[in-house]
């Protein structure tokens, strides 16, 4: 059986983007290259491992998809022979895939990768921001090494707490009470809800309104923190959020206040989920060093302090 470790990387590619295309800017590898590996493998293999849509890329059979899995743990095994090189060398080095939920990761990120990556320049960061259902599948699935975000549940993951994130009720800088220093939210009882609408966050604000025994009005949602924030900037009404950045400017110009929940609710614990069943790269071993050093509950980057 002849196939090289390329040209499953190659199918990997195509498989995870259904496009050649696409597949092609990500690996930075032509077209045709990708093409004469994914048919290398289904000649050698003698099986048929995607679909072909004219116009509209690519899709996976069924044995394409159960080929994509066998093909990653391959490669993921072949990575581990490098990393176990670089263990024996001291050297830091290798592909490390980071995600975040897309609520703090324009805050958290960019300090925390730019910091790792002057401290180990041989690791090539990959970082995407997704909600926290979409990380923790990825995690499972193998397409990311770590993410930060909110507590998980599964016996087939890693859970590491950093720091605790109280939930803060979001106002218009104007508003009558925005100097009221904190709020429950039977203050705000006659007041329309903005939502945070993402899974899993949609329900925790649920069950915050269920809790108080306050009736949940939206007026308007959005599953972008951004435009969660210039909506109440606007004046259309107020939100919860658990992240609190140091700009108190949402991108509309329109300043905001943000106040403590008065209300007895436990905070948010943010923190790092890996894959118990895949061993951990030296990489990801370093890159979980930093977070300890550089987030807790009275320090996170990018946000302000309690």
């Amino acid at each position: 059986m002849r196939f090289t470790l390329k040209q499953l990387s190659y199918f990997v590619a195509a498989g995870e983007a259904n496009s050649i295309t696409l597949a092609s800017e990500r690996v930075h590898i032509s077209q045709p290259s990708i093409s004469s590996a994914i048919s290398q493998l289904e000649a050698e293999f003698g099986v048929q491992l995607f679909f072909r849509h004219h116009a509209q890329g690519l899709s996976l059979t069924p044995a394409g998809q159960r080929f994509l899995i066998a093909a990653r743990e391959l490669l993921q095994q072949a990575g581990a022979l490098n990393d176990l090189a670089d263990e024996i060398t001291t050297t830091i080095a290798g592909p490390l895939r980071i995600g975040a939920f897309r609520t703090f990761a324009p805050l958290l990120l960019p300090e925390l990768c730019v910091d790792f990556a002057e401290a180990h320049p041989k690791v090539s960061l990959e970082m995407f921001e997704d909600d926290e259902a979409e990380l923790v599948a990825k995690i499972r699935k193998a397409e990311l090494d770590i993410a930060l975000t909110y507590e998980q549940d599964g016996v087939d993951l890693h859970f590491e707490q950093l720091a605790l994130l109280p939930t803060y009720v979001l106002l218009p800088a104007g508003h009558g009470l925005a100097k009221s220093g904190s709020l429950s939210l039977k203050d705000l009882a006659s007041q329309p809800f903005v939502l945070l609408d993402l899974p899993v966050s949609r329900e925790y604000f649920a069950s915050l309104f269920e809790k108080a025994g306050v009736p949940l009005n939206i007026v308007a949602r959005s599953h972008q923190p951004e435009t969660v924030r210039s909506y109440v900037a606007s004046g259309l009404g107020f939100s919860l959020l658990t992240a609190r950045p140091k700009n108190l400017t949402a991108l509309n110009g329109r300043p905001l206040a943000y106040l403590y929940l008065d209300d007895d609710f436990p905070p948010m614990k943010l923190g790092m989920i890996t894959a118990r069943t895949i061993r951990k790269t030296r990489a990801v071993a370093a890159f979980e060093e930093h977070c300890r050093k550089s987030i807790s509950t009275r320090s996170i980057p990018g946000m302000m302090n309690w």
